[in-house]
């Protein structure tokens, strides 16, 4: 089976991870929880945000409303899938006593915001109504 089927199987079976290595330290795991915690608090927002681009921008042209939008909402439930399969990995590295996995995540995630952003200074400076 490839990793990322196992990965994904984890995280609707998060108490099969207890068959793997030693129990951690509580104060690790609670953190590794707030940080999925955190994780979710942020695509939360950007789902939010694509929610309120759409609808409270309406004299925007519709491509660049809908661009925006869909930018902010993809980055939500890319952040959101990422939130549990992080906490997963984070979680068995520790049992096994192995070092966190690193990602890139983090910079594609930071990209997409700032390309949204700056589109949005763009829109907000210049206008850009739809006709």
């Amino acid at each position: 089976m490839n990793k990322i089927a196992q990965s994904v199987r984890l995280w609707f079976a998060p108490q099969r991870i207890r068959e793997e290595g030693a129990t951690p330290d509580y104060r690790f795991s609670l953190a590794n929880e707030r940080t999925f915690l955190a994780w979710i608090r942020t695509a939360l927002a950007l789902i939010g945000g694509g929610f309120a681009v759409d609808q409270f921008l309406p004299e925007l042209a519709w491509g660049v409303r809908a661009g925006l939008a869909l930018g902010l909402l993809a980055a939500g439930v890319l952040c959101a899938l990422r939130a549990v399969n992080h906490w997963v990995r984070c979680e068995r590295a520790m049992r096994r006593g192995e070092d966190l996995p690193v990602s890139r995540f983090p910079t594609l995630l930071g990209i997409v915001v700032a390309v949204v952003a700056v589109a949005m200074v763009v829109v907000v400076l210049f206008g850009w109504e739809g006709r």
